[in-house]
């Protein structure tokens, strides 16, 4: 009862920093961890440890499996490079260089061990530092850039926790057997999380029930991660790819119902469970530091080397960006110049004409390879980013779930071990406290410049009207739809052109309306009245609903279609 009672108090409370948080100005999970630091001293609060095996098992694979879906993966492709550097490069650098500092400072700990905390507080959470981005408008492949290293960097720095803890217990019988179950722990995850990819997904297809479809997404991220676990692979990783692939095959495997129910439902498991590893984290600081044996490093000692910890980690993450983004404008100069190197062997290609049917599958090869490049040259140009958008990704270091999860499944072996996981929670407080709450400020004061809406609602109607000239071609031939045969009502396909064609007028309409234009445009009135028409049939609908007058597996199918109704509407004004 006790633990229904805590669960109940902990959602109202993350509900209720949630709605106030963008009010103050602040990222709720910078609140959600001064909250928890303050209840854990007040009166009557019980004394919170939560086994690491819960958040490890329990709470990473969904957490992470909720970002993985919702990437998308051209835009991963594009900044693959940038990804990679700081999610694994950046991540082993920084476990070793502070494993160096921490094996420096205690005499009593070895190498590898000092590592194992190295990989702890190396990987940054993007959890705050996307809220921020997204509340303040940062640019897109800002954004993609973060949240790509913070899905690859905790499998990263997990993989070398592993390593290094086998190391500190002598079960390492050389660096090079080191490297080797490293790699044997990505490879063998990358290949199950694929498999599991491949596997749900071709089974959810054949799901006709959006309930079953659900519950089997669940069960998904456990799939992958216990299976990889067992074979000594990497868990979180293997729940990353099966997410990722997930993500991007749902979008021609499932259904209009499967993919609106998944957004809905991982979107609310993603902030419940984020929202309570920060309110966990501010919770377990009172334990953590009354457990301090004092003999051997005090408290304030543990917070000092903390500090130092943070401080190289931040110092190290700028000296590791800048020259990261030279080398992304050298690499996008050299791309430009091999397309169009690539262009012109196309273009001699093309003059060859020849009908053997080999060459033609040549040439349409290359012309989709080189559309492709041509597109990612297109997006460097507009979203590349300089030195402002490097100032913001090397301050949006910020430590959180991991680290929590990670400091305290260091073994009871490990000589300081409190004393470490005060470290790590040190440096997890305060690159949230220092960079979460300054982010904002930063991102201000130096003026980027996000998401143009204007030229968002230009390209948004320019797709739709691309889309819409594809998709009337059906009607050219509507036989192979209706069955030979069949006779065609021409006011029936009348209908639904003028029915599709709408969808491109609304488009074009908002991409060129003005605020004044906006609220009088025609549509605008239409989709109004249609609401309050809407509106009007839902009173009556519950009038007839008290009123006894109908079965109530009627009144919710009209719910149903109502509901629909209303939801295309609001869609397309963005009211609420």
């Amino acid at each position: 009862m006790e633990l229904a009672v805590v669960g109940v108090i902990a959602v109202v409370i993350i509900v209720a920093v949630e709605k106030f948080a963008a009010r103050l100005g602040v990222a709720a999970p910078l609140i959600l961890v001064v909250v928890g630091l303050v209840l854990s001293y007040a009166p009557g609060v019980p004394v919170f440890t939560v086994p690491h095996e819960w958040i490890l098992a329990g709470v990473l694979p969904p957490l992470l499996y909720a970002a993985a879906i919702k990437v998308p993966v051209v835009d991963f492709r594009r900044n693959l490079g940038p990804i990679t550097s700081l999610s694994v490069v950046l991540v082993l650098v920084s476990a070793f260089a502070t494993g160096f500092l921490l094996y420096a400072l205690l005499p009593d700990l070895n190498f590898a061990a000092a590592v194992a905390l190295g990989a702890v507080i190396s990987p940054p959470d993007a959890v705050a530092a996307t809220s921020i981005g997204k509340r303040l408008g940062l640019p897109p492949r800002l954004l993609t850039v973060l949240e790509g290293e913070g899905l690859v960097n905790d499998a990263t720095a997990l993989v070398l926790l592993r390593t290094a803890v086998a190391a500190a217990a002598g079960g390492m019988s050389s660096i090079w057997s080191g490297v080797g179950s490293f790699v044997y722990a990505v490879v063998v995850a990358v290949i199950i999380g694929f498999l599991v990819g491949i596997v749900t997904v071709a089974v959810r297809a054949r799901l006709d029930d959006p309930v079953l479809d659900t519950a089997l997404s669940f069960v998904v991220p456990f799939i992958a991660f216990l299976p990889a676990e067992e074979l000594h692979a990497s868990g979180v990783l293997a729940v990353v790819v099966a997410g990722i692939y997930t993500g991007h095959q749902g979008s021609q495997s499932f259904d209009a119902r499967a993919r609106i129910s998944d957004s809905v439902n991982w979107r609310t498991v993603q902030f419940l469970l984020e929202s309570a590893v920060f309110l966990l984290m501010g919770l377990e600081i009172r334990s953590l530091v009354e457990n301090i044996d004092a003999s051997l490093l005090t408290v304030g000692e543990s917070v000092l080397i903390g500090l130092l910890a943070a401080a190289a980690l931040i110092v190290l993450r700028f000296a590791w960006i800048f020259p990261l983004i030279f080398l992304m404008r050298r690499r996008a100069r050299r791309a430009e110049h091999k397309t169009m190197l690539f262009r012109l062997r196309l273009g001699k290609l093309k003059e060859l004409s020849s009908k053997d049917p080999r060459q033609q599958r040549r040439q349409r090869l290359l012309q989709r390879i080189y559309d492709r490049r041509r597109a990612d040259l297109e997006q460097e140009r507009r979203e590349g980013f300089g030195w402002r958008g490097g100032i913001v990704l090397s301050w949006s270091g910020m430590r959180g779930v991991v680290t929590l999860a990670a400091a305290q499944s260091l073994p009871e072996s490990v000589p300081y071990r409190e004393q470490l996981i005060l470290i790590a929670f040190t440096v997890a407080i305060v690159t949230l406290l220092l960079q979460g709450s300054t982010l904002p400020r930063l991102i201000q004061a130096l003026g980027i410049r996000g998401i143009d809406a204007a030229a968002d609602r230009q390209e948004a109607a320019a797709l739709l009207e691309e889309i819409i000239t594809a998709g009337l071609n059906v009607l050219d031939t509507p036989d192979e739809v209706l069955g030979a045969g069949a006779h065609v009502d021409q006011d029936v396909l009348e209908r639904v052109r003028r029915d599709t064609y709408l969808r491109s007028e609304v488009a074009w309409e908002r991409a060129r309306a003005t605020p004044a234009s906006a609220a009088a445009s025609p549509h605008r009135q239409y989709r109004q009245l249609r609401l309050a028409v809407v509106d009007r049939e839902r009173q009556a609908l519950l009038a007839a609903r008290s009123e006894g007058k109908y079965p109530s597996r009627i009144i919710v199918q009209a719910q149903q279609v109502l509901d629909l109704e209303e939801t295309r509407l609001r869609t397309r004004t963005g009211e609420h």
